[in-house]
This record gives structure tokens, sequence and C-alpha cells, in this order.
């Protein structure tokens, strides 16, 4: 499904570019969009959340596996316009996503199997980097840092993984990465954009047993995704 929706993003993207770049017709389309100081919107789009682990022990038993799935998130935008080529924008956000973690070693899958729900609420601080206006479009690199909430952690629950119950921190700290590219409609500013998130901080609550299967080898476990956002504005 990620691999559709980034295949039809990309599409898009040629197309329009293309029709800009060739057209003889370079109408501008809300050519003062840009001017004011503040501007608002929203969002929608889809995401894959993944997790990065560090062992402590790199060689004492397999990895654990982790089976991915596309997730949907919708959040707001508040732009604050520094000059021609750079914005302060926050978008806060609701997140949904759903990871499943296979651990080596065990036979039955109420033990092998770790279902891992989560809903974040997800705030970054974003610079965004834009190029000049070229007719109706305006491609820009963006990047940040962020916090999230999850909804869905666990992280005060006294049950661990030995009644199959896997806990996370519930506030966790990212750097983001990404570009994307200003499409000026008739009517509204419209924006498809990619962009990479990277938590900094140790998510992963461990089990009471000091010599869990689950979390004893597990010296960082941390969250990376993709998000794919389309903004209106």
């Amino acid at each position: 499904m990620r691999n559709i929706f980034l295949i039809l993003l990309l599409f898009f993207i040629v197309q329009t570019v293309e029709a800009q770049l060739f057209s003889k017709e370079r109408i501008l389309n809300n050519e003062n969009f840009d001017k004011p100081r503040w501007s608002w919107g929203y969002f929608l789009g889809f995401n894959s959340y993944d997790f990065k682990f560090d062992y402590i022990n790199e060689t004492g038993q397999p990895d654990i596996e982790v089976q991915t799935s596309a997730g949907f998130n919708v959040g707001l935008i508040g732009n604050l316009r520094i000059n021609d080529y750079f914005d302060l924008r926050l978008e806060p956000g609701l997140y949904y996503t759903e990871r499943n973690l296979i651990y080596p070693g065990f036979e039955e899958e109420r033990d092998y199997l770790r279902e891992v729900k989560s809903t974040y609420i997800h705030i970054p601080l974003l610079l965004k980097v834009s190029t000049k206006r070229l007719n109706n479009f305006k491609p820009f690199l963006v990047g940040g840092f962020s916090t999230s909430v999850n909804l869905t952690s666990n992280e005060t629950n006294p049950e661990d993984n030995s009644v199959g119950r896997f806990r996370m921190t519930k506030n966790t700290y990212y750097y983001e990465l990404g570009f994307g590219i200003d499409f000026y409609l008739f009517w509204f500013k419209f924006t498809p954009s990619i962009r990479g998130v990277f938590a900094l901080s140790d998510e992963l609550i461990r089990d009471e047993d000091p010599n869990s299967p689950y979390t004893s080898n597990i010296d960082k476990l941390s969250s990376r995704g993709v998000f794919i956002n389309f903004t209106f504005q």
C-alpha cells in the first residue's frame, strides 16, 4: 500500500512540474499567498513506523523481527513566515500505527507475537527552507525536532511480557528531515511532502524479570518512521 501511494505521489509531482516548466501559459495562482506573516491549514496523510534495536549481546540470539503496516495521520498547521525562503512551522497531529514484533525461539503465537498498537499525539517544530517560486510550484526542504505522547504506551501498567503485555515510554523525542513541493492552485495551496522521523530516546519499558527473553538483551529500542502528508492551506 505504501509503495502505491509513493508511486501516485511521484506521478502527480512529475506531471505538475512538467506542466509548469514547459507550458506556455504561466498564469500565477494566488500570487500573494505567501505574503501574510501567519497562515494556517491542515494535513492528511499516511505513516509507516518501524523499530530500531540496539542489542547488548549482538551475537547472543537472532534479531527480533518487526512487521510494519500503513497508518493514518491527521492534524493542523501553523506557519510563521520569516522571509521569502524561511518559514517556521508547528504541525500538531494525531498519528495511528501498528507494528508486530516476532520474537525468535518460541513456538506458540501467544509467546512469540507482540502486537504494538500506538496512537500518538505528535508535535513537531520545523524549519522550512524553500527555493524561489517557479511559476505555480515551490520545492522545499524541511527539518526540525519533535515530541510525541503515546496514548497507548502501557508505561504505568504493572503487567509485562510475562502475561503478553508489551510496554513503551509515554513520551518520546525525535529529529525529522524531509522535502516537498508547494503547488499554488486557483483556490488554495496544496503540498505533498515526505519526511523521515527518528527517535532520540529509548522507548522500552523493561520487564520485571531481569532475565526476560523479551527485554533483557535490548540496550535501546527507538522508533523510526516515514510520513507522507498532504497539506491544504
